[in-house]
Protein backbone atom coordinates (compact mmCIF):
# COMPACT_ATOMS: atom_id res chain seq x y z
CA UNK A 1 0.00 0.00 0.00
CA UNK A 2 1.30 3.45 -0.89
CA UNK A 3 2.46 5.77 1.85
CA UNK A 4 0.62 9.10 1.81
CA UNK A 5 2.76 12.22 1.90
CA UNK A 6 1.56 15.72 2.49
CA UNK A 7 1.30 17.73 -0.73
CA UNK A 8 2.00 21.45 -1.08
CA UNK A 9 -0.34 21.94 -4.03
CA UNK A 10 -3.83 20.69 -5.02
CA UNK A 11 -2.41 18.01 -7.30
CA UNK A 12 -2.74 14.26 -6.89
CA UNK A 13 -1.27 11.32 -8.78
CA UNK A 14 -3.01 7.96 -8.96
CA UNK A 15 -1.67 4.76 -10.47
CA UNK A 16 -4.01 2.27 -12.12
CA UNK A 17 -2.82 -1.25 -12.87
CA UNK A 18 -4.05 -4.81 -13.20
CA UNK A 19 -3.30 -8.01 -15.04
CA UNK A 20 -4.23 -8.53 -18.67
CA UNK A 21 -7.98 -8.78 -19.15
CA UNK A 22 -8.75 -7.08 -15.84
CA UNK A 23 -10.23 -3.95 -17.43
CA UNK A 24 -7.80 -1.28 -16.23
CA UNK A 25 -8.20 0.68 -19.48
CA UNK A 26 -11.96 0.77 -18.95
CA UNK A 27 -11.45 2.13 -15.43
CA UNK A 28 -9.05 4.78 -16.77
CA UNK A 29 -11.59 5.82 -19.40
CA UNK A 30 -14.19 6.26 -16.66
CA UNK A 31 -11.74 8.32 -14.59
CA UNK A 32 -11.07 10.46 -17.65
CA UNK A 33 -14.79 11.05 -18.03
CA UNK A 34 -14.84 12.10 -14.36
CA UNK A 35 -12.28 14.82 -15.11
CA UNK A 36 -8.89 13.17 -14.54
CA UNK A 37 -5.98 13.44 -16.94
CA UNK A 38 -4.70 10.01 -17.97
CA UNK A 39 -1.08 9.17 -18.79
CA UNK A 40 -1.01 5.82 -20.59
CA UNK A 41 2.44 4.39 -19.90
CA UNK A 42 1.93 1.47 -22.28
CA UNK A 43 0.96 3.77 -25.16
CA UNK A 44 3.99 5.98 -24.47
CA UNK A 45 6.18 2.86 -24.57
CA UNK A 46 4.72 1.95 -27.98
CA UNK A 47 5.40 5.45 -29.31
CA UNK A 48 8.99 5.28 -28.08
CA UNK A 49 9.47 2.03 -30.00
CA UNK A 50 8.49 3.83 -33.20
CA UNK A 51 10.03 7.27 -32.73
CA UNK A 52 12.94 7.19 -30.27
CA UNK A 53 16.23 6.49 -32.06
CA UNK A 54 17.92 4.93 -29.01
CA UNK A 55 14.99 2.59 -28.40
CA UNK A 56 14.76 1.64 -32.09
CA UNK A 57 18.46 0.75 -32.22
CA UNK A 58 18.15 -1.16 -28.96
CA UNK A 59 15.27 -3.22 -30.33
CA UNK A 60 17.26 -4.05 -33.45
CA UNK A 61 20.18 -5.21 -31.31
CA UNK A 62 17.90 -7.36 -29.16
CA UNK A 63 15.72 -8.89 -31.86
CA UNK A 64 17.53 -8.34 -35.16
CA UNK A 65 17.24 -5.65 -37.81
CA UNK A 66 14.33 -7.49 -39.45
CA UNK A 67 12.07 -7.02 -36.42
CA UNK A 68 10.26 -4.09 -38.05
CA UNK A 69 7.08 -4.21 -40.14
CA UNK A 70 7.07 -2.56 -43.57
CA UNK A 71 4.90 0.56 -43.80
CA UNK A 72 4.13 3.13 -46.46
CA UNK A 73 6.21 5.68 -44.55
CA UNK A 74 9.85 5.63 -43.47
CA UNK A 75 8.93 5.03 -39.84
CA UNK A 76 10.27 2.06 -37.90
CA UNK A 77 7.29 0.02 -36.69
CA UNK A 78 8.31 -2.98 -34.59
CA UNK A 79 6.52 -6.28 -35.01
CA UNK A 80 5.00 -6.27 -31.54
CA UNK A 81 3.35 -9.66 -31.90
CA UNK A 82 6.68 -11.21 -32.77
CA UNK A 83 8.44 -9.37 -29.93
CA UNK A 84 5.74 -10.47 -27.48
CA UNK A 85 6.05 -14.09 -28.59
CA UNK A 86 9.79 -13.88 -27.88
CA UNK A 87 9.86 -12.00 -24.57
CA UNK A 88 7.11 -14.04 -22.97
CA UNK A 89 9.31 -17.08 -23.51
CA UNK A 90 12.62 -15.39 -22.68
CA UNK A 91 12.80 -13.53 -19.36
CA UNK A 92 16.27 -12.16 -20.11
CA UNK A 93 15.00 -10.42 -23.22
CA UNK A 94 11.91 -9.22 -21.36
CA UNK A 95 14.13 -7.66 -18.70
CA UNK A 96 16.35 -6.13 -21.38
CA UNK A 97 13.49 -4.45 -23.22
CA UNK A 98 12.13 -3.14 -19.92
CA UNK A 99 15.52 -1.62 -19.06
CA UNK A 100 15.61 0.00 -22.48
CA UNK A 101 12.17 1.56 -22.38
CA UNK A 102 11.04 2.12 -18.78
CA UNK A 103 13.47 4.91 -17.83
CA UNK A 104 12.21 6.92 -20.81
CA UNK A 105 8.59 6.26 -19.80
CA UNK A 106 9.39 7.50 -16.27
CA UNK A 107 10.85 10.69 -17.72
CA UNK A 108 7.79 11.17 -19.91
CA UNK A 109 5.56 10.82 -16.84
CA UNK A 110 7.61 13.43 -14.98
CA UNK A 111 7.10 15.77 -17.93
CA UNK A 112 3.38 14.98 -17.91
CA UNK A 113 3.19 15.87 -14.21
CA UNK A 114 4.93 19.19 -14.80
CA UNK A 115 2.57 19.99 -17.66
CA UNK A 116 -0.50 18.91 -15.67
CA UNK A 117 0.44 21.15 -12.74
CA UNK A 118 0.93 24.11 -15.08
CA UNK A 119 -2.51 23.50 -16.58
CA UNK A 120 -4.15 23.28 -13.16
CA UNK A 121 -5.03 19.59 -13.42
CA UNK A 122 -6.19 18.22 -10.09
CA UNK A 123 -5.70 14.47 -10.59
CA UNK A 124 -3.28 12.77 -12.98
CA UNK A 125 -3.81 9.04 -13.51
CA UNK A 126 -0.93 6.80 -14.58
CA UNK A 127 -2.14 3.68 -16.37
CA UNK A 128 0.48 0.93 -16.56
CA UNK A 129 0.32 -2.82 -17.02
CA UNK A 130 3.37 -3.49 -14.82
CA UNK A 131 3.26 -0.51 -12.48
CA UNK A 132 4.73 -2.25 -9.43
CA UNK A 133 7.10 -4.55 -11.31
CA UNK A 134 8.72 -1.65 -13.18
CA UNK A 135 9.03 0.59 -10.11
CA UNK A 136 6.48 2.99 -11.54
CA UNK A 137 4.74 3.58 -8.19
CA UNK A 138 7.44 5.96 -7.00
CA UNK A 139 5.95 9.36 -6.28
CA UNK A 140 2.33 8.28 -6.69
CA UNK A 141 -0.17 9.24 -4.00
CA UNK A 142 -2.49 6.23 -4.40
CA UNK A 143 -2.68 3.06 -6.45
CA UNK A 144 -5.81 1.37 -7.79
CA UNK A 145 -5.67 -2.29 -8.80
CA UNK A 146 -8.37 -3.50 -11.17
CA UNK A 147 -9.13 -7.18 -10.62
CA UNK A 148 -11.39 -9.86 -12.07
CA UNK A 149 -11.87 -13.60 -11.88
CA UNK A 150 -9.25 -15.46 -13.91
CA UNK A 151 -11.75 -17.14 -16.24
CA UNK A 152 -13.30 -13.77 -17.10
CA UNK A 153 -9.89 -12.24 -17.78
CA UNK A 154 -8.89 -15.11 -20.07
CA UNK A 155 -12.17 -14.87 -21.99
CA UNK A 156 -11.75 -11.10 -22.49
CA UNK A 157 -8.21 -11.43 -23.80
CA UNK A 158 -9.22 -14.26 -26.14
CA UNK A 159 -12.07 -12.15 -27.56
CA UNK A 160 -9.86 -9.12 -28.13
CA UNK A 161 -6.70 -10.87 -29.36
CA UNK A 162 -7.67 -14.26 -30.72
CA UNK A 163 -5.00 -15.92 -28.56
CA UNK A 164 -5.47 -19.44 -27.27
CA UNK A 165 -6.15 -20.03 -23.59
CA UNK A 166 -2.65 -21.48 -23.21
CA UNK A 167 -1.11 -18.36 -24.76
CA UNK A 168 -3.09 -16.09 -22.45
CA UNK A 169 -2.07 -18.09 -19.40
CA UNK A 170 1.57 -17.91 -20.52
CA UNK A 171 1.34 -14.11 -20.61
CA UNK A 172 -0.33 -14.04 -17.22
CA UNK A 173 2.53 -16.11 -15.84
CA UNK A 174 4.94 -13.31 -16.76
CA UNK A 175 2.98 -10.79 -14.70
CA UNK A 176 2.65 -10.55 -10.96
CA UNK A 177 -0.14 -12.74 -9.55
CA UNK A 178 -3.34 -10.78 -9.05
CA UNK A 179 -3.28 -11.56 -5.32
CA UNK A 180 0.12 -9.87 -4.99
CA UNK A 181 -1.14 -6.75 -6.76
CA UNK A 182 -4.17 -6.61 -4.47
CA UNK A 183 -1.96 -6.80 -1.38
CA UNK A 184 -0.10 -3.67 -2.50
CA UNK A 185 -3.14 -1.69 -3.61
CA UNK A 186 -4.72 1.26 -1.85
CA UNK A 187 -7.99 0.54 -3.65
CA UNK A 188 -9.26 -2.53 -5.51
CA UNK A 189 -11.96 -2.32 -8.17
CA UNK A 190 -13.50 -5.67 -9.08
CA UNK A 191 -14.62 -5.95 -12.68
CA UNK A 192 -16.63 -9.15 -12.87
CA UNK A 193 -19.94 -7.82 -14.12
CA UNK A 194 -21.16 -5.17 -16.58
CA UNK A 195 -19.91 -1.70 -17.49
CA UNK A 196 -22.57 0.05 -15.42
CA UNK A 197 -21.43 -1.67 -12.22
CA UNK A 198 -17.80 -0.89 -13.11
CA UNK A 199 -18.73 2.78 -13.44
CA UNK A 200 -20.38 2.73 -10.01
CA UNK A 201 -17.42 1.01 -8.37
CA UNK A 202 -14.97 3.40 -10.04
CA UNK A 203 -17.03 6.40 -8.92
CA UNK A 204 -16.90 5.16 -5.32
CA UNK A 205 -13.11 4.97 -5.42
CA UNK A 206 -12.88 8.33 -7.22
CA UNK A 207 -14.89 10.00 -4.45
CA UNK A 208 -12.63 8.45 -1.80
CA UNK A 209 -9.58 9.81 -3.63
CA UNK A 210 -11.18 13.27 -3.77
CA UNK A 211 -11.67 13.11 -0.01
CA UNK A 212 -8.05 12.10 0.59
CA UNK A 213 -6.84 14.85 -1.72
CA UNK A 214 -9.00 17.47 -0.01
CA UNK A 215 -7.82 16.39 3.43
CA UNK A 216 -4.11 16.56 2.63
CA UNK A 217 -4.43 19.78 0.66
CA UNK A 218 -6.18 21.31 3.68
CA UNK A 219 -3.44 20.02 6.01
CA UNK A 220 -0.79 21.67 3.85
CA UNK A 221 -2.34 25.14 4.16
Amino acid sequence: MMNQTKSDHPFYTVGVTGGIGSGKSSVCQILKELGCDVFNADQVAKTLQEEDHEVIEGLKQLFGSDINISTTSDRFVPDRKRIASIVFQDKAKLDAINRLIHPKVFKAFDNAKTDAIKRGVQILVKEAAILFEAGGVKGLDKVIVVAADIDKRIARVQRSSGLSEAAVRARMANQWPQEKLIEKADFVIWNNRDLEELKQETLKVFNKILNFRLYFCTKSI
